[in-house]
């Protein structure tokens, strides 16, 4: 079953009647290319999966649900068996919603342990000191003139913010480079200390900050930003 969730209220009426089942949460953006493309998916799998649940949940519109789940970026999948977190998918990456939706109902359905394909331990990344880590964000935040820290990447960013960021910098025909800070948890903790800034969009102009999106807006329009560049 497919339903679209207009309300809080709706939503914990929803998971209450489902306790036993399994959810899929699909936080998604109607700005967000990749999540029209899981929306489909989505709608899908539902058809495969009718004692499924599946709740598609606008992540802006409804704020209190994204915080609840700690949605940063779209699209993302949450699996729920009542209250209780099973997995956890960010990205558009159909082939996993796919084998992870299967492999939970199938578990729901036998009431059994479901053997899946292990993956191979990996051995533990090298633990960097913090004299590293400030020497190494340093290092991406000089790459170029002009430097985006981001959600995502320009051609799919995964929050709105970064977005708008985006269109602004080509608008203005500035050129610059990007980091993807989904990718690297360490990078994006690190700069909202070395930045004294906590959110994200973060934009650098030859290696300092000067803030995010409202603040980029305000530079462009009164011509500060080309100056800069």
């Amino acid at each position: 079953m497919l339903k679209e969730v207009e309300s809080a209220e709706e939503f914990q009426s929803l998971l209450s009647n489902n306790l036993n089942g399994l959810s899929v949460l699909n936080f998604w953006a109607p700005w967000a290319d990749p999540c029209t493309q899981m929306n489909v998916v989505a709608r899908e799998l539902s058809e495969k999966h009718t004692a499924v649940l599946f709740l598609n949940i606008e992540a802006e519109s409804l704020p209190d649900i994204s915080e609840t789940f700690d949605i940063e970026a779209v699209p993302c999948f949450v699996l729920l068996r009542g209250h209780t977190l099973l997995d956890r998918i960010s990205g558009a990456n159909a082939a996993l919603l796919a084998q992870t939706v299967q492999k939970h109902s199938t578990l729901s359905n036998n009431n059994s342990s479901q053997s899946t394909t292990s993956q191979p331990p990996q051995p533990p990344l090298p633990v960097e000191t913090e004299d590293q880590l400030n020497s190494r964000c340093n290092s991406i935040m000089n790459q170029s003139d002009v430097v985006l820290f981001m959600k995502g990447d320009p051609q799919t960013p995964r929050c709105g913010f970064s977005k708008q960021t985006v269109a602004l910098l080509r608008e203005q025909g500035i050129q610059f480079t990007h980091f993807d800070i989904l990718q690297d948890e360490s990078v994006r903790q690190n700069l909202k200390k070395l930045n004294d800034w906590p959110t994200f969009p973060q934009i650098i102009v030859k290696g300092e900050l000067i803030g995010g999106l409202d603040i980029l807006r305000e530079m462009v329009e009164n011509g500060e930003m080309k100056q800069l560049v």
